[in-house]
């Protein structure tokens, strides 16, 4: 099986998997890409799965139906191209031969979802959307910080092994935050030394993992002390007594006016 980040719009990446007959895409913000390498590759796009409903993740999902019939799923409680079969938290789409189990993280959309593949080619793959970046979280255009620690703590639960599908190239962005918030972090250094020199190269720095996030994602960590300790100084109204859901409000506050 193979897993290809497709660059779209201006930091967008449509993620498709393809066995070299058969393909399938995830939050296709524009068709171009995708019928580019269809062509290229001589695929068959089966399915098209989408985590959310903002324009940069549908935008092509109508051409690229029409164009090739592929089937669309997409969340149950949120306005997709239609028809789409609606999904759920519990539900499963099957494609290419794999299972994908439907996770609800709300907190980036109010009817946010992903996709869990627990075995693909020996390894656990999540596809999620706008919930979590590398380094970093979606903003709170809809839900609220409490939607969202539980929808981060879901996906921070998965084997550590899990390759992370994230749909934007943010990764710089947001590590130089992080370091922000940890600059003491080791994991944290390295890791971003080592996305510096692929981005460098115009190499994406996704896919990411389950594991090396819980050690350097500030929103993964928001019950550690220093995280904690760091968002207090920066969100004087947080409450004084450790409280997980207000460290991820002042984290998220931090973040949306860091420059």
């Amino acid at each position: 099986m193979n897993l290809l980040p497709l660059p779209a719009l201006t930091d967008n990446y449509i993620w498709m998997l393809h066995d070299g007959r058969q393909a399938i895409v995830v939050d296709p913000g524009e068709a171009p890409p995708v019928m580019r390498v269809l062509q290229q590759l001589g695929l068959q796009l089966q399915a098209i799965l989408v985590t959310h409903h903002h324009g940069d993740h549908v935008g092509g999902v109508d051409a690229l139906r029409n164009a090739t019939g592929a089937t669309v799923h997409g969340p149950a409680r949120e306005r997709i191209p239609q028809p789409a079969a609606p999904l759920a938290h519990g539900d499963a789409v099957t494609a290419l031969g794999l299972r994908f189990d439907v996770m609800d993280v709300p907190g980036h959309t109010a009817g946010h979802i992903a996709f869990f593949c627990a075995d693909m080619d020996a390894a656990p793959l999540l596809f999620c959307g706008d919930t979590l970046f590398s380094g970093g979280c979606g903003r709170l255009f809809e839900g609220t910080p409490a939607q969202m620690l539980q929808s981060l703590d879901s996906l921070a639960a998965l084997p550590g092994n899990t390759r992370v599908c994230c749909t934007h190239e943010y990764t710089l962005s947001n590590l130089r935050f992080a370091r922000a918030v940890e600059p003491a972090n080791a994991a944290l250094i390295d890791y971003q030394g080592r996305c510096e020199t692929l981005r460098a190269s115009d190499q994406p720095t996704l896919p990411s993992s389950i594991a090396l996030e819980r050690e350097i994602n500030p929103f993964l960590r928001v019950r550690v002390p220093a995280v904690a300790q760091a968002a207090r100084e920066h969100g004087p109204q947080m409450p004084d007594e450790e409280d997980a859901v207000a460290v991820l409000a002042a984290l998220r506050e931090w973040k949306n006016n860091f420059r």
